[in-house]
């Protein structure tokens, strides 16, 4: 059995891929609602109640999390007596923006300019040590564009202390961008490695709206540094799963900005754009078993369906559409679902995503 911290549309996806493998599941989650209920056992508890965390990895044979926002003390406790895979370690640097930058510059991935804020007064001299304009963000908690600010003048700065709620910060530099990408890989507790082709990704109101995979126009150097930057990640955090990492393409290089330590939304594409899917690898690592094949099957684009649903019907009219649905209730902001379109060329890939664009908005 394989357990899995967070019960929501992730778990439900690997518990799908697991199916197939013969593994059963079982998630905690606060919620009784939790996407995955139907899929395996539910223990509905908050994230750091400790019977819960027990009763969560007795008899399973592994523990993984489908997000990584859950406490890494939660991890600790299941990892004295059951694997946990990523390891918690890993949760230590993904959950605090300054120790990832930081561990990106020790491996030679470039990020943007930023300097840590603790206290008013630093965040103006943060502010000043990486330029205007800058990114304030909260060094943990922040997701789909939340606990962001933009700064655009020295003015602002009282308003955005005030708007961050003055905790733990790290100021960064505005970068121009030419586009949003993100390269995910899986490794195995043996070191063996794969990795997808590099994707592009458009957000909306900070909330990834669409991935197109692999990137269109992505120059062959850019993929090979970023599978080189993948694999120097995951080795350095001796890393058991898939991992995503987030990177902005800007003048022909590409820069890190932040890191999942788990399947990532940009990787949904995978289930039928690629030979092996993000949640079947991320199943495969940590179970031990092989590593599929990370290519990709001619070309794919991912949307997400995020607040309300479209005409499904229609939706499904459109020709290589596979559509996935979360069964949660509709709310402005909420992934509900997302729909995969598969193409052998790329002209083709655009045509259908035009169709779907109509229907969704």
């Amino acid at each position: 059995m394989i357990g899995i911290l967070g019960g929501g549309q992730l778990a439900r996806m690997l518990a799908l891929a697991g199916h197939p493998l013969g593994e059963r599941f079982r998630a905690l989650d606060p919620s009784p609602d939790a996407g995955v209920r139907d899929l395996g056992q539910l223990v509905v508890a908050p994230y750091d109640d400790p019977e819960a965390l027990d009763a969560l990895a007795a008899g399973c044979d592994v523990v993984t999390y489908e997000f990584e926002r859950v406490p890494a003390a939660s991890a600790r406790r299941i990892a004295k007596a059951t694997p946990v895979h990523p390891h918690p370690g890993v949760l230590d640097v993904a959950q605090d923006r300054l120790t990832e930058k930081e561990l990106f510059g020790r491996l030679g991935l470039a990020t943007p300019a930023f300097a840590p804020a603790s206290s008013r007064a630093e965040l103006d001299a943060a502010v000043s040590s990486v330029g205007i304009p800058a990114v304030v963000k909260t060094r943990r908690e922040g997701y789909d564009g939340k606990g962001q600010f933009v700064v655009n003048t020295p003015a602002d700065l009282d308003r955005c202390w005030t708007a961050l709620g003055g905790k733990d910060l790290i100021a960064e530099e505005l970068v121009d961008f030419d586009r949003e990408l993100s390269v995910l890989a899986a490794r195995s507790a043996d070191g063996d490695t794969v990795v997808y082709p590099v994707v592009e990704n458009v957000h909306r109101a900070g909330i990834l709206h669409l991935s197109r995979a692999p990137a269109p126009d992505l120059a062959p150097e850019l993929q090979v540094a970023a599978e080189a930057h993948a694999r120097s990640v995951l080795d350095e955090l001796d890393y058991v799963g898939v991992v995503a990492i987030e990177l902005f393409e800007a003048g022909g290089r590409l820069m890190g900005n932040e890191m999942a330590p788990r399947v990532h939304n940009s990787g949904h594409w995978t289930i039928e754009g690629a030979v092996t899917s993000q949640f079947a690898n991320h199943l495969r690592a940590i179970t031990g078993r092989p590593l599929g094949s990370a290519q990709a099957r001619g070309h794919a684009a991912m949307v997400n369906l995020v607040g309300s649903l479209p005409d499904l019907g229609e939706v499904l009219r459109i020709n290589g559409a596979q559509l996935h649905l979360y069964d949660k209730p509709s709310r402005p902001g909420r992934k509900l679902g997302h729909v995969t379109l598969v193409a052998d060329v790329p002209d083709e890939l655009e045509q259908r995503l035009s169709l779907l664009t109509r229907l969704i908005g």
